[in-house]
């Protein structure tokens, strides 16, 4: 990480400099070479328009002629270069290096000046401007007296740019070298805090009680923050656990206990009557059912919790399976005089897994029978909206205490202790129920208030959309 916030800094730091300085001397080099050629090539249509005035190309008097060869000299010296002069008929008539005068100057670029065209490039690896143009008649006529050719040596032109360049090129260096300076300098503060932040995780790693406290940075504040939760939630999870192996061991040792002092009881009795032998062994087969339901019930959280329950999601109808679920229960609610009701707003057709939902109901409306007042009543209500259905289970019992609300979903989580082994409860249903509307992306909601009932709200998919649909 490191390594590539240096590089990333570096290169948009230095590589728009360089960029700029680069286009910026070629564009002024560029610009001024221009500039000199337009002026070279404006001064030689003067010298040619005073040729022509003066009939330089004519029987012109010798002093006259003289005088204008020591123009075109004078040109060619300032240039740093050479001017030929070539006649009509291509004749050379004027070479200020007088190496080809009176030769004929037969060429592609000669030949196209003396038809009126005009020939000029720039060489950039030789420094050299070249430019071959016609001279024109001043008669009005526009007739093509000759071409002048001119070789012109831009070194004078270009010496300054380039030594202005390596100036330049090194002004670069010293800001490279300065910028890895200040890039070192930026990256060690960036990464500071985000190694005191790593050095934090891995002392509270060790040391699960010491929350982590880094907030140079936004971003370091937010990982601080998730890490301290996360931390949190470990150790919540950690300390359910412990209870929950307690919790195990407690409730499959109590009737394991009982069982051993009725047996104890038994073997110590030498003539007891048949009715007492009958009525400790019906002692005894009510513990090992006991015993029975709660491993069951441990089973089934089990495999809720692994996800190795498969749902067998089917089209059903939810009215139905509510009027059976009462039906089944009405006699448990029958012995101590509560009334069942349902009541249904409209029918519901769900993609449910019928007998795992029914499990979940059921455990619901048989704690509101079992912790009701006799004479009471359970109402359950079934109602349905465009994306969900709703199953409200509500009676006149006993309630649960404010702070108890939180923790009914927890397993082995007993508002009344006395009561639930009374009743024959395990401390283990909600949380199945819970589990179960859960599998079906659903969520289950308790209230109550307590000394007057308690109401559990449902809330399902009508829908069931699986995880690889979802994705």
């Amino acid at each position: 990480m490191r390594a590539r916030l240096f590089l990333i800094i570096l290169v948009t730091s230095i590589l728009p400099m360089l960029i700029v300085n680069h286009v910026s001397t070629r564009s002024y080099l560029s610009s001024e070479i221009s500039d000199s050629i337009s002026q070279m090539e404006s001064e030689a249509r003067i010298l040619m328009d005073q040729l022509t005035q003066a009939g330089y190309f004519e029987a012109a008097p010798s002093r006259t002629r003289e005088l204008n060869d020591a123009l075109i000299d004078q040109m060619a010296e300032n240039w740093s270069g050479r001017i030929r002069i070539v006649d009509s008929h291509l004749k050379i008539i004027k070479d200020t290096y007088s190496r080809d005068t009176g030769k004929y100057f037969i060429a592609d670029d000669v030949l196209a000046a003396s038809q009126g065209g005009y020939e000029h490039h720039y060489d950039s690896g030789t420094q050299t401007m070249y430019f071959a143009e016609p001279i024109l008649s001043m008669d009005g006529s526009s007739s093509i007296l000759g071409v002048v050719v001119v070789n012109a040596d831009m070194q004078s032109v270009e010496k300054p740019i380039r030594s202005q360049q390596r100036t330049v090129q090194v002004l670069e260096v010293i800001c490279i070298l300065a910028l890895v300076v200040i890039d070192l300098l930026l990256l060690y503060a960036t990464m500071r805090p985000l190694n005191t932040l790593a050095q934090e995780i891995s002392n509270a790693a060790d040391s699960s009680s010491k929350p982590v406290r880094v907030y140079h940075y936004r971003e370091t504040a937010r990982i601080s923050d998730a890490f301290n939760r996360t931390q949190e939630k470990l150790q919540a999870l950690d300390q359910s656990r412990q209870e929950f192996v307690s919790n195990v061991a407690h409730e499959l040792k109590t009737p394991i206990t009982s069982m051993r002092v009725l047996a104890d009881s038994l073997m110590t009795m030498d003539s007891a009557p048949v009715e007492l032998y009958q009525d400790f062994m019906k002692d005894i087969s009510e513990e090992i059912d006991r015993e029975s339901k709660i491993i069951d019930d441990l089973l089934s959280l089990s495999r809720l919790d692994n996800n190795a329950v498969v749902l067998n999601i089917e089209r059903t109808n939810v009215n139905e399976k509510m009027e059976l679920i009462l039906k089944r229960l009405a006699p448990i609610a029958k012995v101590r005089h509560i009334e069942l009701l349902f009541e249904s707003y409209r029918p519901v057709i769900a993609d449910i897994d019928e007998v795992k939902l029914t499990l979940a109901v059921t455990n619901l409306v048989e704690n509101a029978i079992k912790y009701n007042k006799d004479n009471g009543w359970v109402k359950v209500s079934l109602n349905a909206d465009y994306q969900y259905f709703y199953i409200k289970v509500s009676d006149s019992g006993v309630g649960i205490p404010e702070d108890a609300l939180s923790h009914i979903f927890e397993r082995f989580y007993r508002v009344d202790k006395a009561r639930s082994r009374e009743t024959g409860g395990t401390g283990l249903g909600l949380s199945i129920s819970k589990s179960i509307v859960t599998l079906h992306h659903g969520e289950i909601r308790a209230y109550s208030k307590y000394g007057e009932g308690t109401t559990f709200v449902i809330r399902i998919p009508l829908h069931y959309v699986s995880e690889k649909e979802e994705q």
